[in-house]
């Protein structure tokens, strides 16, 4: 959510050396143009960005109401442990120590920091050790708090939001095709492992090139969503592709590339609306 840094008094002209035929200086860009080079474009507009985390939304917790998620955590039988807040942080993956580590630099003492132990000790793991019986009635309190839901903020476009809409216009693709590359790195992060947001998008090279390597952006997209659905079904637990095949597909049969609403889905067979 990041804004580039304003041109402001670098677009003005160098005055010329005064003698008596000079012409005179140019008249000063007009005081908007400074802000218009600046404006976010894709996924990263707060519109757009928003839009984004309703659609995450739909499939992770089968709402629209992002925001109501800060508090949300079970354990959903995964393998990953509990799954927890705004983008589903796992205690099996990392994430969700990353996240208590950050929210603890920035709040020592929190309610979360005492499970720090046990986060470490869980990593890589289903096991709820140490965690248990009061994590999850912590977790919800620590949600009350303000610099908690920043901290969840902060992990979710420093670990999945920032890496994909970067990735995305480095592929030259646009807001929908950065919405697809972030829907795939929030299910299977950015590993080594097969199924990995890398490896999803190596293994959609093999089949077509992005624009920026001269392909057609609806090709590729559709490349990559083929890979990210093999990718899916390697796991039982993410075996049901409709966040794909009735949500992404949807929009980018429509060539809806900017995704501009109104859009219309489905996930898991439950219909959702954004006017």
């Amino acid at each position: 959510m990041t804004i580039g840094a304003l041109l402001g008094a670098t677009l003005l002209a160098a005055p010329l050396t005064a003698h008596a035929t000079a012409a005179p200086a140019p008249a000063p860009a007009p005081a908007h143009a400074a802000t218009v080079a600046a404006a976010p474009t894709g996924l990263d507009d707060p519109a757009k960005k928003d839009i984004a985390m309703q659609i995450v939304s739909s499939a992770e917790n089968s709402s629209l109401d992002w925001k109501a998620q800060y508090k949300y955590i079970e354990d959903i039988g995964d393998g990953r442990g509990y799954t927890a807040g705004i983008i589903g942080f796992c205690s099996g993956t990392g994430d969700m120590l990353d996240l208590v580590e950050y929210y603890t630099q920035v709040k020592p003492g929190n309610v979360l920091a005492r499970y720090l132990p046990a986060l470490r000790a869980v990593d890589g793991s289903d096991s709820h050790a140490g965690l248990d019986p009061n994590f999850t009635k912590d977790w919800a309190k620590a949600a009350q708090d303000a610099e908690f839901r920043k901290a969840q903020d902060h992990e979710r476009d420093r670990v999945y939001f920032n890496p994909s809409v970067k990735q995305g216009k480095t592929d030259g693709v646009g807001t929908l095709g950065q919405f697809i590359y972030y829907d795939a790195i929030v299910m299977h992060g950015d590993g080594t492992d097969s199924t990995s947001f890398r490896n999803i998008r190596k293994r959609a090279l093999t089949k077509a090139k992005p624009p920026v390597q001269g392909g057609n952006e609806t090709t590729w997209l559709n490349a990559f969503l083929d890979a990210r659905v093999w990718a899916m079904k390697q796991e039982e637990a993410h075996s049901d592709t409709s966040r794909v095949d009735t949500a992404q597909r949807v929009f980018l049969k429509k060539g809806n590339l900017n995704l501009n609403t109104p859009l219309d889905w489905k996930v898991y067979g439950d219909p959702f609306h954004i006017g």
